[in-house]
């Protein structure tokens, strides 16, 4: 089979495609014919530093998530030929993930799906709505009636986001820190430049996605009302923790924190999204989509940080 594999540092210009044994099965695991697959921050930070760290196997195959069929099932009661989508779980780092024709991935994260999307649509879903789904309802315990602030809504996770909301009935503020992307947020209530100072900007909101993390987060504890609700899923702002962070004097009264973590995806939430998805009428959104013959070009899209929304790799030549 065709595959990346990385074994150092690796710019998106040096990416090339590989041949590489397709992986032989085991207990516990299902054989994928990867169809198509998101791309994702994390495989770039993969690429550019965390190679060398001493807990990523090497040479690995990095991808944290596919959509595909099952081309040997094992034990694990799937169905050669059916559907499905696989996230997480250590793929891409602790074993061999996406960026292949076939991957050998753990029956614990490969979840039989029913839709009738094309493929590079439904590779625009598994990692990408689940973390949506998870902050947004997990976290947030979203409601129709809530005012919801998206923090850093120009990027694939804050489109999901937006989308989501939205159908469900929100009044949705919706930020970016660049002026030429205000014009992307349309479907929001209210699109706001951020400055880094919101909190005494904003009025009514009653739940916060922040996805710029860290950087900001002390403003946007601020910037909702008493009683509301502060999810942390994003590190965009490039800060990774709040050194000297002091809960008791920093998250005002009657303010509550959470962050959502995305390992552990279930049948069922993936079942509750494709649900919601098709209830709604939604049609998952990418911003580019590249075939795996061309992945180098996948991967310095990726690097650029140019496309708004979700890069997604087909297998097929479109």
């Amino acid at each position: 089979m065709k595959a990346v594999r990385l074994d150092k540092v690796t710019p998106a210009g040096q990416v090339t495609l590989t041949e590489a044994e397709v992986p032989k099965i085991r207990p516990g695991w299902v054989l994928v014919r990867v169809r198509a697959f998101g791309m994702n921050h994390s495989e770039q930070i993969l690429r550019l530093s965390e190679i060398e760290e001493d807990y990523i196997q090497k040479p690995i195959i990095p991808g944290i998530e596919c959509v595909g069929e099952v081309a040997d099932a094992s034990d694990s009661g799937l169905a050669v030929g059916q559907k499905v989508v696989a996230m997480m779980g250590g793929m891409g780092r602790s074993f061999n993930g996406s960026y292949a024709e076939y991957a050998l991935l753990p029956a614990s994260h490969v979840f039989a799906v029913e839709s009738a999307l094309p493929w590079e649509r439904l590779a625009a879903v598994p990692e990408t709505y689940f973390t949506a789904w998870g902050s947004l309802f997990e976290c947030l315990h979203l409601q129709p009636d809530d005012t919801l602030l998206i923090r850093g809504a120009t990027c694939a996770l804050g489109y999901a986001a937006l989308q989501i909301s939205k159908a469900l009935g929100c009044r949705v503020v919706a930020t970016t820190h660049r002026e030429s992307k205000l014009a992307l947020l349309s479907e929001a209530d209210e699109a706001v430049l951020d400055d880094g100072a919101l909190a005494e900007k904003l009025h009514g909101v009653t739940k916060a996605l922040d996805l710029v993390g860290p950087r900001f987060l002390r403003d946007t504890l601020r910037a909702v009302e008493k009683g509301g609700v502060v999810c942390c899923t994003g590190i965009l702002g490039g800060v990774f923790a709040l050194n000297g962070f002091d809960p008791v004097k920093e998250i005002p009264n009657g303010v509550y924190l959470t962050g959502f973590f995305s390992n552990y995806p279930t049948q069922r939430d993936v079942e509750e999204i494709f649900a919601f998805l098709n209830r709604h009428g939604l049609e998952p959104a990418f911003g580019a989509c590249y075939d795996f013959a061309h992945i180098r070009d996948a991967c310095l899209a990726l690097d650029d940080g140019k496309v708004n929304g979700k890069i997604v790799v087909t297998m097929e030549k479109r």
